[in-house]
């Protein structure tokens, strides 16, 4: 008598995809949409408009989770939003700056996090332990200051 080999499963081709998850495996980046807007007459839109002519193509195919869009802001300074996904925006004025410090300024929205700014200057105090007199208040005191 022959004996039988054991069925293994088959493996379907689906269960081969990893799946995305966020963790410290995973990075999730922030930024969604850039929204560049200039104005095609003003001076000051010059080196942003050749930078979208130059680099546009090459910023949303390396970065393919942002949607970028290109608006046309007739008499006003050339400016680029940067919606995020905790429902935030910044946005930054690009009227005095070259070609060179525009793609930093992108960088800049396309690696921030959209949270706001905190001051790091004055952090309030936390104790791991109680005050050993407990937390002062002026409506303990038995007789109150008299100036």
């Amino acid at each position: 008598m022959a004996a039988i080999a054991p069925v293994t499963p088959p493996i379907l081709r689906a269960a081969l995809r990893s799946k995305g998850a966020n963790g410290h495996a995973a990075f999730v980046p922030q930024v969604r949409k850039l929204v560049f807007e200039y104005c095609e007459v003003r001076h000051s839109s010059g080196p942003l408009r050749n930078y979208l002519l130059d680099n546009v193509e090459k910023l949303a195919a390396r970065n393919p989770h942002v949607e970028i869009v290109v608006k046309q802001r007739p008499q006003r300074q050339p400016i680029v939003r940067g919606f995020y996904m905790n429902d935030r925006t910044k946005v930054i004025g690009l009227n005095k700056y070259d070609e060179a410090t525009l793609k930093d300024k992108v960088q800049l929205l396309l690696d921030s996090s959209g949270a706001k700014i905190k001051s790091l200057k004055r952090r309030t105090v936390e104790s791991r332990t109680e005050s050993p007199r407990g937390i002062w208040s002026g409506l303990h005191v038995h007789e109150p200051f008299k100036i």
